[in-house]
């Protein structure tokens, strides 16, 4: 997978995330608009410090329209609370703007999108952040630090490591809050979401001020 870029490539030409967002709500740049309900856009202030972005919408996403509004979202706002962290401050996306799965009777189950699918929707990811241009970029997950810092990055090694690449600002790498719903062990779950606290914790060694 190539590493993101905020320096290269084409940006959407417009002054405020709600363009951005309008034009967004009619994307086709790739197939997976196709089969999902609808494109899910990031939201937050545009002046937010912060951008956390994830991997993909899931299913209580693609049906709401909104980033992080489900199980996993749940933990992540309860994560930045106990990090002292205002989620209604920060800017939340993800690296994919649909939902991509495969379906199992009723059920539709996460399928992770492939470099093509996270390239192509770069284009948005690319813009939002050229609007915003955030003091620290959180990559929730696999995907994102892959595409933002490199693919050599491991989440189990890399977590809670914050890195300055020259074509981004600082990026902070950790779990995306899925993982913590699958432990089943409610025990190695609580384990598990302190050190994902511990871990959004470091962004104040960014924002420099001690705010959330």
């Amino acid at each position: 997978m190539d590493t993101f870029d905020l320096r290269e490539g084409e940006t959407a030409n417009v002054g405020s995330l709600r363009e951005l967002k309008a034009q967004a709500e009619h994307c086709k740049r790739c197939d997976l608009y196709k089969h999902a309900t609808q494109t899910v856009f990031g939201e937050g202030p545009m002046q937010a410090e912060i951008v956390l972005i994830g991997e993909q919408p899931g299913d209580k996403e693609d049906l709401a329209g909104r980033p992080f509004v489900g199980p996993a979202g749940a933990v992540l706002n309860e994560s930045l609370s106990r990090a002292g962290i205002d989620r209604e401050r920060c800017y939340i996306t993800n690296t994919v703007k649909h939902f991509k799965f495969t379906q199992r009777g009723k059920r539709r189950l996460h399928s992770k999108p492939n470099a093509g699918e996270i390239r192509t929707c770069a284009w948005w990811l690319r813009s939002e952040l050229k609007l915003i241009e955030p003091k620290i970029i959180v990559a929730l997950g696999t995907t994102a630090a892959g595409y933002l810092v490199g693919k050599a990055i491991r989440i189990t090694k890399d977590r809670g490591t914050i890195f300055r690449p020259q074509n981004l600002p600082p990026v902070l790498v950790t779990i995306h809050p899925s993982y913590i719903l699958r432990i089943r062990d409610r025990h190695a779950a609580n384990a598990e979401q302190i050190k994902f606290v511990h871990d959004l914790n470091r962004l104040k060694e960014v924002l420099g001020d001690g705010r959330s």
